[in-house]
């Protein structure tokens, strides 16, 4: 199904009937495929919402740039059309920028907030990691005095060698955003959120690394930090079982769903 809105074409599914609803915000470059187990589990009991992001799984990308507030209004505008109201939200990584947002800056109301391995949290840059950007800019230079012919293979030789992961996964209409959403330092925004939160973390998570989460946990008064031992950045996809049950748990104490 699509929800369409302004410059926005976004696929979204539903699952289950119940009155109490759950929305599920994937990470970066996940869909909504990532969370099928979960889903299966939890639709017994709830209504479950999940979205693919603009320029990713079945929504397409708009013809603009976008920024980390652009896609938590999409995603806002959206709670609005469905009724969405007093959720509980399920957000890893990228998501968790989202539910931060939603939560902390725009004050959503939001039944339980549960923030998996999120992102987020902007860290200063090491020496090497200073010192490699550095020598990408000044090599980037060099484009300028190339024939025309060589310019693109020089640059996707520069981007193989100095890109991170996720951007040089991105097709390139798609880079300004993804720089636009990671110079945003969303830590400012967390002790504004008064939602009871769960935070899911893997011990050797080396995208979001756990020490985040111990600051997440930290700066929310009522949170709770669970560290999955051995676990990396998909915590929730290494040990689905046990991140179910938690959920279930936390989810249901002291409910009537």
């Amino acid at each position: 199904m699509y929800y369409n809105q302004d410059d926005y074409s976004i696929y979204y599914e539903k699952y289950g009937q119940k009155e109490k609803t759950i929305l599920i915000l994937p990470g970066w470059g996940d869909t909504r495929k990532t969370f099928a187990y979960l889903i299966s589990k939890l639709q017994e009991n709830f209504t479950i919402y999940i979205i693919d992001y603009p320029g990713f799984g079945n929504s397409p990308f708009p013809e603009k740039d976008l920024t980390i507030y652009d896609y938590t209004n999409i995603i806002r505008s959206f709670m609005y059309e469905k009724e969405i109201t007093n959720p509980i939200i399920i957000a890893h990584s990228f998501g968790g920028r989202i539910a931060t947002l939603l939560a902390g800056y725009y004050k959503e109301k939001i039944d339980k907030l549960i923030l998996i391995d999120t992102a987020g949290i902007k860290r200063r840059k090491k020496f090497k990691v200073w010192i490699k950007e550095l020598t990408y800019k000044l090599l980037k230079k060099f484009k300028k005095i190339l024939p025309p012919s060589q310019k693109e293979k020089y640059h996707k030789k520069l981007l193989q060698i100095f890109g991170s992961r996720d951007y040089t996964a991105l097709p390139n209409n798609m880079n300004k955003t993804f720089q636009n959403i990671i110079k945003e330092d969303l830590k400012y925004y967390l002790p504004y959120i008064d939602v009871e939160t769960l935070i899911l973390w893997g011990e050797k998570d080396n995208d979001t690394p756990l020490k985040d989460g111990k600051l997440i946990q930290k700066k929310i008064k009522d949170s709770a930090l669970i560290i999955y031992p051995k676990a990396t950045h998909y915590s929730y996809l290494e040990q689905p079982n046990l991140t179910y049950k938690i959920i279930e748990s936390f989810i249901l104490t002291n409910r009537d769903y």
